[in-house]
Formats: C-alpha cells, sequence, structure tokens
C-alpha cells in the first residue's frame, strides 16, 4: 500500500513529532493502521534513542515550576542538541513536566552516578547494622544493603524514579521517549528545589 494519503502522514506527525518520511514509511509497513504506525515508530525511535543519547547536547532551555501555594518551587535546566529542539512545544512541555515532577518526588540527584562514594558508603553501613539488628545473619549482609540501595537510588535519583504522570515508566524512561519522538539527544542537566522557609 504505497499510495498513502498525505493528510494520513501529516495527522501521524503531528501524533508523534516524528518526520515526514518517517510517518510515510510506518503507514506503509502497517497497511494505513494508524495505531500500528505509532507503535512501529515506537519501537523504531527507541532504537534510534539509545544511538542519539551519545551525541553532544550544547542547546536547551531552563525552566521553573512552582507549585500551588508557592511553598515549592524548581528550577530545572534540560539540554538538547540545536535551537530548533529548544524551541519546539514539544520539547518545552518535556522539560515543563520534568520541573513538576522534581516538585513533587523531590528527588536529590539526576543520575545513580552522581551519588557520592561517601553517600553510598554511609547507606550501606546503615542497612547492614538495621539488619543485624533484625537478627540478620552475616553472610547475607552485603546482599540486604545491595538490594536496599537500589529502593535509594529510586527514591533518590531523578531518572530511577517512576513518573508522576504515569508511574508505568521511570523519568529516565520517559527521557528515552522524548529522545525517539524529537529526533535529538536530550540530557537532564540539574535542577535545584526551593522550599520556602528552608535554609539554602
Amino acid at each position: 500500500m504505497g499510495n498513502i494519503k498525505a493528510e494520513l502522514v501529516k495527522k501521524l506527525r503531528e501524533k508523534s513529532g516524528v518526520g515526514m518520511m518517517d510517518c510515510k514509511e510506518a503507514l506503509v509497513e502497517s497497511n494505513g493502521d494508524m495505531e500500528k504506525a505509532e507503535k512501529i515508530l515506537r519501537e523504531k525511535g527507541l532504537a534510534k534513542a539509545s544511538k542519539k543519547s551519545l551525541r553532544p547536547t550544547k542547546e536547551g532551555i531552563i525552566d521553573s515550576y512552582i507549585h500551588i501555594g508557592s511553598k515549592i518551587g524548581v528550577l530545572v535546566e534540560i539540554n538538547c542538541e540545536t535551537d530548533f529542539v529548544a524551541r519546539n512545544k514539544m520539547f518545552k512541555e518535556f522539560v515543563h513536566n520534568v520541573a513538576l515532577h522534581i516538585a513533587a518526588s523531590a528527588p536529590t540527584y539526576v543520575l545513580v552516578e552522581d551519588v557520592p562514594d561517601e553517600v553510598i558508603r554511609k547507606e550501606k553501613d546503615i542497612y547492614k547494622k538495621q539488619a543485624l539488628n533484625e537478627g540478620k545473619p552475616e553472610n547475607i549482609l552485603d546482599r540486604i544493603a545491595e538490594g536496599k540501595l537500589k529502593k535509594f537510588y529510586v527514591e533518590n535519583c531523578l531518572l530511577e524514579q517512576p513518573y508522576v504522570k504515569d508511574n508505568d515508566i521511570t523519568v529516565g524512561e520517559l527521557v528515552k521517549q522524548n529522545i525517539a519522538k524529537i529526533g535529538e539527544n536530550i540530557v537532564i542537566k540539574r535542577f535545584t528545589i526551593y522550599v520556602l522557609g528552608e535554609e539554602g
């Protein structure tokens, strides 16, 4: 079915944010089935996203989110590859949603790799002592500590957290989905949370 109507291609492009040629190919592959075409684009896009995640990001935007009642505020910097994408509505919405998520979930770090070794050592010591106090045998203390450390990462590292608007995916997966949709590498660079009355 090579004779896909231009309106259908345009509609898929608007829904997915993917380029016209990719949309046309997906519609041809799905015999004009819009739902199947979207699925094809997602699968292809996520595979491409992994490759794109190595590309440099020199553009982007800083966005803010002020929670209702003006007691919590967030500033976040998210980078992309081009100024064109930085001005793109889809990218701006994504950045704002990340800022909203940060206000709701209060992470401490962006990545697992950002957690200082000293913090990891302290956490592990606490988990081991807790396990010992609970009567757990010494030979499994390291395994228990590693398991609890994973939970610590989910609670404290932005990319590991379940996304507030869709708990079925993490913020890291949300980033990959947007790399796939937008077609450029995206990096959450840094964020700051302001809580009214809290010392800096």
